[in-house]
């Protein structure tokens, strides 16, 4: 259980400085990126091992993977290259 706990933080703060190396233009502050990508990582753990029960290690981490990515994907900022056109009257 600690190692599964320790496995999904790991694999949060990953995430998040993948994400922010290839997206820093685009998201908020670094300390907000990791926080966010290991929050997102112990809770995804939580709700899945919380589901599945004990002795699910590798479904428990997958499920900490796809929260902190939705998790992280909530911080993005559209893109500066966006052009916005009105609706023609």
């Amino acid at each position: 259980m600690i190692l599964e706990v320790l496995g999904s933080a790991v694999l949060g703060l990953v995430l998040a400085w993948a994400v922010g190396r290839r997206l820093s233009h685009r998201l908020p502050t670094r300390p907000l990126v990791y926080f966010t990508g290991l929050a997102g990582a112990l809770f995804g753990d939580f709700v899945t091992h919380s589901a599945l029960g004990p002795g699910s290690a590798l479904p428990s981490l997958l499920g900490a993977a796809i929260v902190a990515t939705a998790s992280l994907s909530l911080l993005l900022r559209p893109s500066r290259h966006l052009r916005r056109r009105s609706a023609p009257a």
